[in-house]
């Protein structure tokens, strides 16, 4: 082959991102390319001139499998956005001489929406110019809300995460003879697959969570508090998940009814914390019940101990499928997962144009939400099969070991 090729990872990380990492190194050279960089952190690291040659950093077959066991960007991560190509022509020029310099072919990048349009950018540039630089997106997200793709790598792990998390959250709330609440906080900006997950908790060994409070629909404070009232009057304790997302009426997020301090990245997305804490203040001082506030937070993305070995397959594959898409003469597309069975369940990678997934957020569909704050049978089938089995961790000294970019 041609050429070298240069991946980079960013946005938030997962569980599973560094397989997805291995995917890509390991096909490329089995496919014979000469060089394998990794950015660092990302494009701005690209843009700094950061980047380090893969061969010094997975030295052998031992190290590939450690870092698929390694949570979170092995790379580093940012969240950066490029401007419009109009808009920065010198700065996509800089970009592509710096490709050219270490004699790139192929481009992968892995991430969310975000990262989409990183790609879709530097392809639409490459077509201009006349570039024969392949780009290639390679998808993962705890937030599953990639469009066209059944699902995403990272999404398993952190619904194994958090329906095992949950359950003993549950255990924990029926200790005592008292009504208590517990109202756990998971993410999802704008899309609930996450807490959707918690469902997964009920069992015959476990009761379940009580109520889950989804972004796709309006959340209703007096409904809630209503709801509290009466379930409390069973003298039950409650677990309620709720995704950090949720919004009143008037569009605000519910954290954003107490003080907080606001913070926005580069591409105008709002911190979201707090609205456990708000609802959790709210019960307390108006029903005089014992609540505590739980954020999941950065727990649930990168929670390797407890990674669902499907997740770990698929964000391999889809790294290895990218590599072999693009070798192949495939650029500005993102490999996809398509779900061809269910029973048993299996799915395969395709290629899909980025124009279509990059900025296009995939919801929970409104009818797999009840009307009694919960969700469908469709819904925990949907993500079942994806959290199952276990990849064992490599143990030394009674922790396990990753894989240390800086080792």
């Amino acid at each position: 082959m041609e050429g070298n090729v240069i991946v980079g990872q960013s946005g938030g990380p997962t569980a599973v991102i560094n397989s997805s990492l291995a995917g890509v190194y390991k096909t490329a050279k089995d496919r014979g390319a000469k060089k394998v960089y990794g950015m660092l952190h990302g494009i701005k690291g690209l843009i700094d001139g950061k980047y380090v040659d893969l061969d010094d950093k997975i030295r052998n077959d031992l190290e590939i499998d450690l870092l698929k066991r390694t949570p979170s960007s092995f790379l580093g991560s940012c969240r950066y956005k490029l401007p419009e190509i109009r808009e920065g022509l010198d700065l996509y020029e800089k970009i592509f001489k710096q490709l050219e310099a270490l004699d790139i072919k192929y481009f992968f990048y892995i991430g969310g929406n975000d990262s989409m349009d990183t790609i879709k950018k530097l392809s639409d540039y490459a077509i201009l110019t006349n570039s024969d630089i392949h780009f290639m997106g390679v998808p993962k997200t705890i937030d599953n809300d990639l469009a066209i793709t059944d699902h995403t790598p990272g999404f398993g792990s952190a619904a194994k995460f958090i329906a095992s998390t949950m359950k003993e959250i549950i255990r924990d709330g029926l200790v005592y003879d008292y009504p208590t609440i517990s109202i756990v906080e998971i993410m999802g900006r704008n899309a609930g697959w996450l807490t959707a997950a918690s469902a997964l908790a009920r069992g015959e060994d476990c009761e379940g969570v009580d109520l889950i409070y989804l972004p796709e629909k309006v959340f209703d404070i007096d409904h809630f508090m209503e709801r509290m009232k009466e379930l409390t009057s069973q003298n039950r304790s409650l677990v309620i998940a709720l995704s950090e997302g949720i919004k009143v009426a008037d569009g605000r997020y519910v954290f954003e009814l107490a003080d907080h301090v606001e913070m926005v990245d580069a591409f105008g997305h709002k911190t979201l914390s707090g609205s456990a804490k708000f609802l959790s203040d709210k019960i307390a001082a108006e029903l005089g019940i014992r609540t505590r506030a739980i954020e999941f937070s950065t727990l649930q993305r990168c929670a390797s101990h407890m990674a669902s070995r499907v997740d770990i397959t698929e964000a391999f594959n889809v790294g290895g499928s990218a590599v072999k898409a693009a070798f192949e003469g495939e650029t500005g597309k993102v490999i996809v997962l398509k779900r061809i069975s269910d029973d048993p369940y299996m799915c395969i990678t395709e290629c899909a144009d980025v124009h279509k997934i990059a900025n296009i957020e995939k919801k929970v569909p409104l009818e797999w939400i009840t009307d009694d704050d919960y969700v469908t049978e469709d819904m925990i089938k949907y993500i079942h099969p994806l959290i199952q089995q276990e990849l064992p961790a490599i143990m030394v000294d009674g922790l396990p070991r990753h894989l240390n970019i800086n080792r």
